[in-house]
């Protein structure tokens, strides 16, 4: 669950940067406002798993990119 977790946070946190709502990232996504509260909300529940498209998307309309690391552990 923690990368979903550090996702969500870093989502969450690049949205409040940004001084954006809910409904602002969704118009600026093309979407619904229903649809973004559901990426936010259910991503840490693992009930979403939303695709790497849709969260590009997201993250775009915050002009922020994805990226992504892989560590050895």
């Amino acid at each position: 669950m923690e990368p979903g977790f550090s996702l969500l946070r870093d989502m969450l946190k690049a949205r409040g940067k940004a001084g954006l709502t809910q409904a602002q990232v969704a118009e600026r996504m093309g979407t619904k406002t229903t649809a973004v509260k559901r990426l936010e909300t259910t991503l840490i529940s693992g009930q979403y798993s939303p695709s790497t498209p849709t969260i590009k998307k997201y993250l775009a309309a915050l002009n922020c990119r994805l990226q992504l690391k892989v560590l050895q552990s």
